[in-house]
């Protein structure tokens, strides 16, 4: 008798292994996007490396990307400056801070007619969105 209640067991035991298997999702959920600063800012500065510098687009050429996304003080940023003069003055200034992050940009450069296509890509880059 020993043997046929053991042999139970483990079918009553798969069973219950079973139906709690059929309980679970396939696959658990994926994690949310993160609202802090610096990965916003990361998002912000990928986008528009890929799509204002990398692609080649003209209304860009004559700038340089200069991200500072370690900054210490809890405002991680990308700069726009003149391409052949780094050092100098930024032309435009996106900056995020807090969580969730609050963005602000500004600089001559949004006042030019690529300024308006320029906070429209930040925004959606900031938001989760990609592509140009």
């Amino acid at each position: 008798m020993r043997g046929t209640a053991f042999i139970r067991f483990l079918a009553i035991a798969g069973v219950v292994a079973t139906l709690a298997a059929g309980c679970q999702s396939a696959s658990p959920p994926a994690p949310a996007q993160s609202t802090a600063a610096l990965p916003t800012m990361e998002r912000v500065a990928l986008g528009a490396n890929a799509c204002w510098f990398k692609s080649g687009d003209a209304a860009f050429k004559p700038y340089r990307l200069a991200p500072e996304l370690n900054s210490f003080s809890g405002r991680p940023r990308i700069l726009l400056v003149k391409r052949n003069s780094p050092e100098s003055r930024p032309l435009a200034v996106v900056q995020a801070e807090g969580h969730p992050a609050r963005l602000q940009a500004f600089g001559p450069l949004f006042n030019e007619p690529v300024g308006t296509r320029m906070a429209t890509d930040v925004k959606r880059w900031a938001a989760g969105g990609t592509g140009c």
